[in-house]
Parts: C-alpha cells; structure tokens; sequence
C-alpha cells in the first residue's frame, strides 16, 4: 500500500513516512475483527510501510541539531526499542478493529488480492525498506525528467495518484504536526532548548507550509516514479482509477491518519528516551 512518500528535507526524511488525532476518527458501524484486521495489513502492505516509520528513526538527531553518530552505539538499540514493529503493528490493529469498517476492508482487500494488486504491493514493500531514500529520490527524479521530456501522460498519473492517496490534502499539516510534537517533547524532555515558544514554532511552521508543500508533491512524483517503474501505463492508470473509488478513499484517509499518529507518537518516547543518551559518548 503506497503511503504518501517522503521529501527529501530533514524533516521528512527523518519522519518518513509520513497527524490527526485518532479520536477526530468517527467508529465504523460495524468494526472489523482483529484476524481481518491482520490479514488486511498484510495483503495491502500496510504491515511493511508501518515497518518503515523505523527507518525514520536514523535521521532524529539531526533534527534537533545533533551529528547522527553524537549518541554512539547504543543509538541503534534505543530506536530499535522505541520503534518496536510488533508494538506499532499491535496498535494499528487495535485502532482499525475500532475504525475500519467491513465494505472498505473487503474492497481494498480485493483490489491488492487480485494479481495487479499483489505485484502493486510487492514494488511498494520493496520501495518502503529502502533506507536511503536520497538514492530513491535521486533515480526518481531522473525517470521523472525523462517522462517529461518525452512528454508522457505518466507524470500526470502520478500527480492524480498523490491526489488520491491524500484526498483531504492532510500531508503537510500532519507532517508539521509530528516536527512540532517531536521538538516540544525533546525540549520537555531536556534533550534541547528551543528558542521559540509553542506559538511561536507554529508560526514559524505556517511560513513554511508553502514551501514544504512544493517539496512534498515533487518528492511523492519521484518516489511513484521510482516505485512504479516497471508498470505499464495501463496498468498505472488502473491503480489510479482504483485509488480514486469512494471505499478507498475512506481506507487512506484512515490509514493516513493511523500512520500519522503512530510516527507521532513513537518520536515523542524517542524524545522523551533521547534524555537517557548523553553526546559524545558510547554508552
């Protein structure tokens, strides 16, 4: 399942993949149980790009002004920790039993069961586990400038699938949400200072909403270029026009905001945990 794709900034990089409240979510008439819940998971790919949040997790120090390698070794097993992908997994499951309803289950289970559908989710499984995402971004942009200059109908296939996979054009304001709750629970943790008060770091982030906004809609052309290289243009629009009906709108828009939440959250336990490490030193 192709979440919206991440820009190649700090900010993003460091946040993936990638909030709103979970409660803002209305319950589902009639909830999913949890073997459904997993075995969706599973056939969309949603398991794998929640896997990847973790990959995130390289990138925090240097979101607070750190060197990445400042924390030494342990590093790696504090992430690991906090990240935990059998723990962000149980939570997903446990709000969607809550959240996702039986008819978009079935529909979306559908569409990525059937053959387009399994090769769809084995490029995007693949895509999500790659750490680097620059080298991603980087290939994705060179295929982008050749689709350009051939003057195919791809690019804008890709600019109608990032429509549709954030329908509510919640990405930017969720990524600033999870920078804003990242840099407060570090400074409450003491891990930084920061110079601007909560008010005036979400001025700060409206200045730049415009800016990240161009970011990410070059960054999620890229990724889909990168992602979905290997598919033809038929099959590219199939997926678009699959992506754009009404029962998957109502599944993005909800794993969206699991996704978000979940990044969200796991970065304010690595704040709060990053007060443990000191600087400099391998402890």
């Amino acid at each position: 399942m192709q979440m919206i794709a991440p820009t190649p900034a700090v900010l993003v990089r460091v946040l993936a993949v990638l909030c709103f409240a979970i409660a803002a979510v209305p319950l589902a008439a009639r909830a999913a149980d949890r073997e459904r819940v997993e075995a969706f998971l599973e056939v969309t790919g949603f398991d794998v790009a929640l896997d990847s949040i973790a990959l995130s997790a390289s990138s925090a120090p240097e979101m607070l002004g750190f060197d990445t390698g400042a924390f030494g070794s342990q590093w790696t097993d504090l992430s690991q920790d906090v990240f935990d992908t059998r723990e962000m997994r149980g939570l997903a499951v446990e709000i969607l039993e809550n959240t996702l309803d039986d008819e978009a289950l079935d529909h979306a289970s559908a569409f990525y069961a059937s053959d387009l559908g399994k090769r769809l989710v084995r490029a995007e499984n693949a895509s999500h586990l790659i750490e680097d995402d620059e080298v991603k971004q980087l290939a994705g942009n060179r295929i982008i400038s050749g689709l350009v200059k051939e003057g195919s109908e791809r690019v804008a296939m890709y600019q109608r699938m990032g429509s549709a996979i954030d329908a509510a054009g919640t990405g930017v304001r969720a990524l600033q949400q999870i920078q804003f709750r990242f840099l407060m629970a570090a400074a409450a943790a003491g891990v930084i200072e920061l110079e601007l008060d909560a008010e005036g770091l979400r001025a700060l982030m409206k200045e730049q909403e415009g800016d990240l906004r161009l970011s990410l809609q070059a960054s999620s052309l890229a990724a889909s270029a990168y992602t979905y290289q290997e598919f033809t243009d038929a099959e590219v629009q199939a997926y678009v026009e699959a992506l754009e009906e009404a029962p998957m709108q109502r599944v993005y828009e909800l794993l969206n905001a699991v996704q978000y939440e979940i990044t969200a959250n796991r970065f304010e336990e690595l704040a709060h945990r990053m007060a443990e490490l000191t600087p400099g030193q391998d402890i």
